[in-house]
């Protein structure tokens, strides 16, 4: 009898296990002010020790949300619970929480180690242990040895981690912040995004991060919600988030997207057919959608998912195939965008690689052109 090989378990993620309890429980939650609803019925689960985003525009509701997980605002309706407890009337002060503020609000009179110790203080810490724990969360934060500056002697990203080491020095079991990358310039704040996940892996806290910025979010998060006009769009991890957008406002605020109308003509189980005079020709998708046939819909290809060249492709029968003129291409080093008019009109965007100089490049402005891309880079919409 051969041996069968005993193959290692697949780990579930907190969010796929069913037997795992949620840290933060958020039951359909509302807050208005006056006539104005600014968090709609907004219901979430959170698990412990993940690095979670709550991603929007202005306006969006994330802050306010945030907010009502601090304490510092009080749910119109619906419940907050965090570790099991139920929020409802606890100040603040009196919550496992701690909350890092996009401006870091840093004593300017107090050393860096002052202004880490300061919570502990107020809290009545004895001077050894706050010692103990200032030192070790400043090395933590690669900060060790500006212990004795000021704030004003820091670079924008040391403010950044001195306030992080604030935040964290008193063992919170939830970190909240509220863009806490904003003031940071990009490459600074690109770097700053890996320390942030760095150090959020290293304690175990759990993060919740509010962000306007989509590459953040991307970066640091175990998951994102999606919010929009007060309510949850789309919860999901980056990947699912931005390979698989439930709606066209989740497929067109995360990253950039090509949409195509069309009307579908076959569905079966393992594909649909849609036909798209907007494309300029017919798009087939290896999923299947819940619609009737000639439902319009329609569809996303994200511009890297779609390759260009001047000849047609072998072996095509015409599907996922359209022909345009390049009228603007844009340098951006390590790829380049081309903005393709097609017969129809509409405009589609490619992004591609820089995989020779620009000077050698192939296509150039006025090339006429085919678009290309295989069956799973299309997602159907109906929302």
């Amino acid at each position: 009898m051969a041996v069968q090989p005993i193959r290692k378990p697949t780990r579930l993620e907190p969010w796929q296990d069913p037997s795992q309890t949620p840290y933060v429980r958020i039951e359909k939650v509302t807050k208005a002010f006056g006539d104005f609803i600014a968090v709609d019925d907004v219901s979430l689960s959170i698990y412990r020790g993940e690095f979670f985003a709550l991603l929007g525009g202005s306006g969006s509701g994330k802050t306010t949300l945030l907010r009502m997980l601090a304490g510092f605002e009080t749910p119109t309706e619906g419940k907050i619970f965090i570790d099991g407890v139920d929020m409802a009337g606890i100040p603040p002060y009196e919550r496992p929480v701690n909350m890092m503020f996009q401006s870091y609000a840093l004593f300017p009179h107090m050393t860096v180690e002052q202004n880490v110790a300061f919570g502990l203080k107020q809290d009545g810490v004895a001077k050894s242990e706050i010692r103990e724990r200032v030192g070790a969360m400043l090395d933590l934060v690669q900060l060790g040895r500006f212990a004795k500056r000021k704030p004003h002697q820091l670079s924008g990203g040391q403010r950044q981690r001195v306030a992080l080491a604030r935040s964290l020095v008193k063992r919170p079991k939830l970190l909240l912040l509220d863009e806490p990358l904003g003031a940071l310039d990009k490459r600074l704040r690109e770097q700053t995004q890996f320390e942030l996940v760095n150090i959020q892996e290293k304690l175990g806290v759990t993060f919740i991060v509010v962000t306007h910025d989509q590459e953040e979010a991307m970066t640091m998060s175990s998951r994102i919600a999606v919010m929009n006009h007060g309510v949850i769009a789309q919860t999901g991890t980056p990947t699912e988030i931005y390979e698989y957008p439930q709606s066209r406002f989740v497929a067109e605020f995360i990253g950039s997207v090509n949409m195509f109308e069309g009307r579908v003509v076959e569905d079966q189980s393992d594909h649909v057919l849609i036909r798209s005079e907007d494309a300029g020709c017919d798009l087939y998708i290896n999923h299947a959608v819940a619609v009737p046939s000639g439902a319009t819909v329609g569809v996303a290809v994200r511009p890297e998912k779609i390759a260009l060249s001047k000849e047609p492709p072998a072996g095509s029968d015409g599907r996922n195939v359209t022909t345009g003129i390049v009228r603007e291409i844009a340098y951006l080093g390590d790829v380049s965008i081309y903005l393709v008019e097609l017969k129809t009109g509409k405009t589609v965007r490619v992004t591609a690689p820089n995989l020779v100089r620009r000077t050698e490049m192939p296509i150039t402005w006025d090339d006429e052109v085919y678009l290309t891309w295989r069956p799973f880079a299309g997602v159907v919409l109906t929302q």
